[in-house]
């Protein structure tokens, strides 16, 4: 069976060590210890996906705690039903809070448009002014 160093996963994942040894202390990742002292982290096939599916995880916004029962679930495969019907409630959940910020932020967009013109629009007017008395 493959293992991976501490520095593998984090060039392949695109994140650094520290925030590997972060998933470890969240209980994300537990890698086995190997040479003297324990000094060297030794990851296996489960903690590389498991780090993955973390990555993918933060990747739709979710919580730390959200991603850990997740993976959690995904490695219990006793009762897929009540895992996806889970899975599915987080998405719902993820989404639901992603549409309010889409609209919050389409009414901010509106509204610095709005502000927008009106600055445009007295610009202009004062432009005018200004040409008229100096014509």
């Amino acid at each position: 069976m493959p293992t991976y160093t501490i520095t593998e996963l984090a060039r392949e994942f695109d994140i650094t060590p520290r925030a590997i040894r972060f998933y470890e202390d969240q209980g994300i990742l537990a890698p086995s210890r190997e040479g003297a002292g324990g000094r060297n982290r030794v990851y296996t096939p489960r903690d590389r996906t498991r780090l993955k599916l973390t990555l993918r995880g933060k990747r739709l916004g979710l919580s730390l705690s959200e991603i850990k029962s997740l993976v959690d679930m995904y490695e219990t495969p006793k009762d897929t039903a009540a895992q996806m019907h889970r899975f599915l409630a987080v998405l719902a959940q993820h989404r639901e809070t992603l549409e309010q910020q889409r609209e919050d932020i389409e009414m901010s967009l509106a509204e610095i448009a709005a502000h927008e013109e009106e600055c445009r629009r007295l610009l202009a007017a004062q432009e005018n002014g200004e040409r008229l008395a100096n014509g």
